[in-house]
């Protein structure tokens, strides 16, 4: 007799995909474990950590190795206040939902490893071929960094999408990059280039969307760059592993509020002052194309705009001699420095300068 789940498996294995109208929540588990068990156990003997149990269980087992530290975050995205039903697609959304949590593992300089999703959604979209799209979209990202998918859970809502991402990665004991570890006389660093993902909410806001064609056709590839910084961005993993393991940094935070505003929570943190120099900021050239013929001002996006992703981090001086220049062909730009506290968190432009506010995103503004 054969036991519950390998009667799942005999359905599933009938055609190459279940039928979306018909199949049940147990289904969808037992089509997503079959796609990652076998990443998971190649995983298992690649990664400094062993996976005991994944997908199938009440929760994950992961056998830990002593002179290791495990890294753990948690990314919530809720429909219509994260992000738009109708101006994304359901495989740049999964990016995007995983993406949001490597980042925050890059920032700690660990490496990731594991992940469990939880999402919420509506019975019309468990109908529909979303939720495989969805799931399609974070698998692929998840290959590019080796991370595995152990576990989630999902459920049904009333009218709208809510996901939940966690993602757990390692450090060697101790060598987590904190916030508050910035002092004065360090530089500060960003990665890449800023105001991409603010420029790209701005066109989706005003109607623009992915292949949606439009009459200037250089243009149309401009705006289509600026739409997949903000709806498919890219962790700087490499980055947040060259810098931990290397020792590098002395703090870092990732920018997904925006410069200003995670500038401020890492001198918050670190109490200290920083200054700025904004003719250094690393604003994307697209933005700076774009913003002539929208009138935005490419420094405000750079400054405010968040979601761009990037790493902001700072570094003793005599660490900087030994920065690479490029991690996965992203180049760094040093932007300023790490003062006293009483000095206050600054921006200058030539002779010209003022306090660099907190302008970015807060999901509570009022």
């Amino acid at each position: 007799m054969k036991d519950e789940e390998e009667q799942t498996n005999d359905r599933l294995n009938e055609s190459s995909s279940a039928n979306p109208t018909v199949r049940s929540e147990f289904d969808l588990i037992a089509q997503i474990r079959r796609r990652t068990s076998a990443r998971a156990s190649a995983a298992s003997s690649l990664q400094p950590s062993s996976l005991v149990r994944g997908i199938g269980d009440d929760a994950a087992v992961i056998k830990q190795l002593s002179g290791r530290d495990t890294v753990i975050t948690s990314d919530l995205l809720v429909e219509d206040i994260d992000f738009h039903r109708d101006s994304t697609r359901p495989n740049l959304l999964g990016h995007k939902a995983l993406a949001i949590s490597l980042s925050d593992i890059a920032a700690m300089g660990a490496r990731p490893l594991w992940a469990l999703l939880s999402i919420g959604i509506p019975q019309e979209i468990w109908t529909s071929d979303f939720i495989d799209e969805f799931y399609e979209g974070f698998l692929a990202l998840a290959r590019q960094y080796d991370v595995t998918l152990v576990g989630g859970d999902v459920s049904r809502t009333v009218d709208k999408i809510v996901i939940d991402s966690i993602v757990m990665g390692e450090s060697a004991s101790g060598g987590e990059i904190f916030r508050s570890g910035a002092r004065p006389g360090d530089e500060i660093f960003v990665t890449g280039n800023l105001g991409g993902s603010a420029a790209g909410l701005r066109l989706l806001e005003q109607g623009a969307r992915i292949e949606k064609a439009i009459t200037d056709e250089n243009e149309w590839h401009l705006i289509q760059e600026l739409l997949l910084r903000h709806l498919c961005p890219e962790p700087r993993v490499g980055w947040g592993l060259v810098l931990g393991q290397e020792n590098l940094a002395s703090a870092m935070i990732d920018i997904s509020d925006g410069l200003s505003s995670d500038l401020n929570h890492l001198c918050r943190e670190s109490e200290v002052g920083a200054l700025v120099d904004s003719t250094q900021i690393p604003v994307e050239p697209l933005v700076s194309e774009l913003c002539g013929r929208r009138a935005l001002d490419p420094l405000i996006l750079a400054l405010n705009g968040g979601e761009d992703f990037e790493l902001l981090f700072t570094v003793s001086p005599e660490n900087a001699a030994r920065l690479p220049t490029r991690v996965d062909g992203v180049s760094i730009s040093k932007i300023g420095q790490i003062n006293k506290a009483a000095e206050g968190v600054l921006i200058a432009e030539g002779s010209r300068v003022w306090n660099l506010e907190p302008r970015g995103w807060e999901h509570f503004k009022g």
